[in-house]
This record gives structure tokens, sequence and C-alpha cells, in this order.
């Protein structure tokens, strides 16, 4: 008897096959003839033009429904692009049909594709495997040992030794980027970038929107650098927008005693403070245009003069710069000088916003619960930890987060604070978001530019209506159908895939 589905990754060797690059029908379709199913699932990194070529030779040999998958991978052997995007489909795969009417081909892609494989089916999902070889033909894969049960303890020991060794005061100190939680590849990617930033000692700038961690990267790559490590080089951090024009070069280059009415002695500025070290400038964009012109000296040369002195100063200072402003722009309206913007913009760094991070959101979740629950132990309160009830994970999971990680933690603060027991329940979690009035015309105002992408706009509105409904529903797929309209669960499924849910 025939199953419901069978998910595999398309491989170079099927697509050989379908271009007579190589003899032989390939692993996908020798299984289909050998064990049907009703439906193919293939994951794929390929260009999707080669992919639909192979579709159309394999639809004609095998009568099955095909759908694919365009994952995003980094890399065919990076191990957490894999799984990330291989755990995903099949956990859906399986919510939709059940975990009897799965199999899971192995053969097909890398050897790193068919390890994850594995460790996925003997372990958290436990689904049938079946691998193709031109040798042995198709076969069901048996795995003489048990993985849980074999291996996991001894993890486990070895992980619980470590942290017998941190506490005695044995291992190495942390490394500077362990308090950024991720686990997406779009913040994974950025963690990279600014562990190679932070080897060198160049200007960096950190964009993103307000809320995205970006003092936090700041820290990282100054803790993670020469100046911070060896040296132990000062970090001054200096919120450009906080400081009153008429103020802000005496704050960051100092000033002489009567440079001006109240300056009744000498002053060293955030610059000279720094020096060995690093200084990160927050809100970099709200620099007026004349300090723009001092800053730019500093970097060149290292020197500058205190307001209301003769005598120039020279430091060593390396300058991490962070905005949630468009620069590009401003330069382009005069608001923000060109030069300077490429001599910051060395190393840069991009952080997503939440919405986008995928797979992170209950990640941040639950290590933010944790930390706000250690707090009260801390201050000696004799209060019980407060949960999160399973309703409760779904507003969160339902919200759009505007104001990023900053305001996650704010709303879990306060729903941890009012909640009247010890599981914060779905009414709570939705009165501690605070929730913004919509804009009037937000979606038609975007202005037609060389990013204008009307495609990439509905897909954008798709993605936030489908994940809303999901989360309302608990992830089952008919109610969040019905709920937004559509005729059937097959409709949404599709639309997940087009959105890259």
């Amino acid at each position: 008897m025939s199953k419901e589905a069978l998910l595999c990754w398309v491989g170079q060797a099927d697509l050989d096959a379908s271009t007579g690059a190589k003899e032989g029908s390939g692993p996908i379709l020798a299984t289909m003839r050998e064990r049907p199913h009703r439906r193919l699932h293939l994951l794929y990194n390929y260009p999707k033009a080669k992919v639909d070529v192979y579709c159309e030779w394999l639809t004609s040999q095998a009568s099955a429904e095909v759908r694919l998958h365009e994952v995003r991978l980094s890399s065919p052997v990076h191990y957490g692009d894999i799984y990330r995007e291989a755990s995903r489909t099949l956990g859906d795969l399986i919510k939709e049909v059940g975990k009897e009417q799965v199999s899971v081909l192995v053969s097909p892609g890398t050897a790193q594709m068919h390890s994850v494989w594995i460790l996925m089916c003997k372990t958290t999902f436990e689904v049938e495997m079946l691998e193709s070889s031109e040798q042995q033909g198709i076969g069901d894969v048996r795995v003489p040992f048990d993985i849980a049960a074999d291996f996991i303890p001894t993890l486990l020991a070895e992980s619980d030794a470590t942290l017998r060794r941190m506490a005695a005061g044995d291992a190495a100190t942390a490394p500077a980027f362990e308090n950024i939680i991720a686990q997406s590849g779009a913040m994974l990617e950025q963690i990279a970038k600014a562990r190679l930033i932070a080897e060198r000692d160049i200007p960096a700038l950190i964009l993103g929107e307000s809320g995205t961690g970006k003092e936090l990267f700041a820290r990282a790559i100054h803790n993670a650098s020469p100046r911070g490590r060896a040296n132990k080089g000062p970090l001054k951090v200096v919120n450009c927008g906080a400081i009153s024009p008429e103020l802000v070069d005496s704050e960051l280059f100092g000033h002489a005693k009567g440079a001006f009415t109240g300056a009744t002695q000498k002053k060293e500025g955030y610059f000279e403070a720094a020096d060995g070290g690093t200084i990160f400038l927050d809100e970099f964009g709200e620099l007026p245009l004349d300090t723009q012109v001092r800053l730019l000296r500093v970097l060149n040369d290292g020197t500058f003069t205190p307001v209301g002195d003769t005598v120039e100063r020279k430091v060593d200072v390396r300058i991490i710069a962070a905005t949630n402003r468009d620069l590009m722009s401003e330069i382009v309206e005069g608001k923000f000088r060109e030069d300077l913007f490429y001599r910051v913009a060395v190393g840069v760094v991009t952080l997503p916003p939440l919405r986008q991070r995928e797979g992170d959101l209950m990640l941040l979740t639950d290590r933010l619960m944790e930390g706000i629950n250690k707090e009260e132990i801390d201050r000696g309160a004799d209060r019980e930890h407060k949960k999160l009830s399973v309703k409760a994970r779904n507003v969160i999971k339902a919200h759009s987060w505007p104001g990023n990680v900053r305001e996650l933690q704010a709303s879990l603060t306060r729903a941890s604070v009012f909640a009247l027991g010890r599981l914060i329940t779905e009414q709570e979690m939705r009165e501690a978001i605070l929730q913004r009035p919509a804009k009037a015309g937000d979606l038609l105002s975007h202005e037609f530019n060389d990013s204008f992408d009307i495609q990439e706009l509905i897909r954008s509105l798709k993605r936030h209506y489908l994940k809303k409904a999901l989360a309302q529903t608990g992830d089952n797929k008919t109610k969040a159908a019905d709920k937004l309209g559509l005729k059937s669960y097959q409709t949404l499924t599709k639309w997940m895939e087009d959105v890259g849910l």
C-alpha cells in the first residue's frame, strides 16, 4: 500500500538523469517506481529553472503530485542551514498527514544532508527512511543502534563535566558573542561578519531597526577585538541622539575652562576617555553636520582640538557607529556627509528585524523569561517563577514585534509583573503587548525606487497574516485556512511554500 508523501532533497544525480548527462533514472525516480507515494515533496537549493526542467521530466515518468520547496542554504554542506530547512518542512508535512504517512529518502544530496536526515528521523520525528543505490536498489534504512539511548546520555555527561569545570574556574573566558541569542540563518550570518570585523582594527557600522541589538553587537565586537581582549581598552558608549546640538562637540571632544558660559573647568571628552579602546556612537545619524566634519578628522588622523582650546590632541580610538536611519537617502538629501559615511562604513553589519529571524522568536522568549525569573531571585523576591501558557505563546507568535527584541522583553516583563497566577494566560499576554495604531495607507505609501518590488510587498502581506492565523489556531491548517477565507488547507499550504513558511 502506497504512502501519502515522500520527502527528499533534489541531488545532482537526479538532475543529470533528467538531462541524459548520466545513465539511469536517479535516486528519486527509482524510488518512486519501486515504492510509489501519492505526493513527492522536493527540497532544492539549485536554480529554479533547472529544477523546473527536472520536474517536467519526472512527472512524465512517475504519476505523482510533485511539490517543490525552495530553500536558502549558505552552503549545501552547512549543517545548521540543512537542519533548519529540512526539519521545518518535515514537521509541517507530519502535521498535515501524520508521520505514518511520510517517508524520507535520504540518498539524494550531500553527505551532510544524508547525516541530518538520519539524526532527525531517529530522534525527533521517527519516520520511515528509504535509501536508493544503483548496486542495492531501494531499501529501508536500518540504523543498528539507538541514537537517543546510546549517545545523548554521553553528550549530557560531557556537558555536565564542562559545567563543573566552569564552576571550578578551569574553563576559558566565555566567547564575546555568547550573549547574542540566535539560530536563524539571517542572524548567524551577521554574527559571522561581526566576528571577522572584531579581529580587524577597522571602523564599523551597525545598521538595523530600533531594538534589534545594535549595542549588544558593538560590545561583542569590542570585547572580541585585540583592544578589548588583550589590551583591556575601554569601551565608551555615546547616545548621539540624547545630546543637544549645542553640547555635542563638548561631549565628544571635551572643552577648555571658560570655553563657553558654564564651562567652569576643563572637561575630558568621550574620545579622550576612550583612548586605546573603542567609542560606540549610537544613533550616529543624529550628529549635526558641523560635528560630522570634526569627526571625519579624527577618523583620518586621530587628532582633534577641544572646544575653546588651541592645543591639538591625538588619540588611538576605534569607532563603531550604529543607526536605524537610511543614511544613503540622507546623503542624497544633504543631511549626512558622504565622505564620513564611507569612512565609517568599512565593516558593515545589518541586523534583521525580529519578524525576519525565522526560528528565533520562541528561543528568545524562553531565554528572556529565564532572565526575568532570575532577576526575581536575585532581588530576594519570594515569588513563583512565571511560565507562558500555550495560548500565551501563540499570542507571541502572532504579533509582528515592530519594536523587535526590546519590545519583546518589555512585553514579557509586563506580563510577568501583572500575571495573577504562575501561568501567564492568553488574555494577560495580549494585555501586556502595547498595540500601535495602524497608519493609514501604509501599504499604499511605498515609493517607486530601485528597490520597489510589488511581488515582495504581496509576499510580506501574505506571510504576516499566514503566521497570525496559524498562531491563533495552534498551527491547525484547516482552521487557519478558514480564518483567512481560503477554500482548503491545500491552498494554505501552497501559500506557505510561496512565502517560505
